[in-house]
């Protein structure tokens, strides 16, 4: 009985200290979401040079960093293939401000979560300072989103893969005012 109650309390203690809630989060008021495991508190917004809206936020969470940039393009993208191409832009210009000293190397050609409308690029990089990055890039034409997660550890994939792949576009019909 002894060693059966002792077993159940090691199991619970193990599974509540590794076990990380996933939450959803609102991008600001841009109809967007996404899931975190940390609170990103409120998102900052700006406004890139051609006066597109960028919404950002970061938070930690134990070892990890988490990372939203989410960018209402001023004029959308029909072709979803130029759109990639504008992730893959957005990513070699965050490199710099980031201080990427290496990239493994654009993965391009991916939907979020199957989405046909969606299209998707991928890479890791590490930065001056060591930490190791994953980034995920989405775009529907209307919006870029970047996500990342960097840490001076090594990175579990299927953690930080949960947010990499929880970002929510605005449904095309709701209106939002910007």
């Amino acid at each position: 009985m002894f060693r059966l109650m002792l077993v159940s309390v090691a199991l619970v203690v193990a599974g509540s200290s590794s076990a990380q809630l996933i939450k959803k989060y609102q991008v600001g008021n841009s109809g967007c979401s996404v899931y975190m495991y940390c609170d990103p508190k409120e998102f900052e917004v700006s406004y890139s040079e051609d006066s597109s809206r960028i919404w950002t936020a970061e938070c930690g969470q134990g070892d990890y960093t988490y990372g939203v940039i989410n960018v209402q393009l001023k004029q959308p993208v029909s072709d979803l293939e130029d759109a990639q191409n504008l992730i893959v832009s957005y990513l070699d210009f965050l490199k710099g401000e980031f201080g990427i000293r290496s990239a493994v190397g654009y993965g391009k050609g991916n939907r979020l979560k199957d989405n046909p409308d969606t299209r998707g690029v991928i890479d890791y990089w590490e930065d001056e300072s060591g930490n190791r990055w994953k980034v995920r890039g989405w775009t529907d034409g209307r919006f870029l989103a970047v996500l990342y997660v960097y840490s001076a550890t090594e990175l579990q994939e299927t953690k930080i893969n949960l947010f990499l792949d929880g970002f929510v576009f605005r449904t095309r019909n709701t209106n939002v005012k910007m």
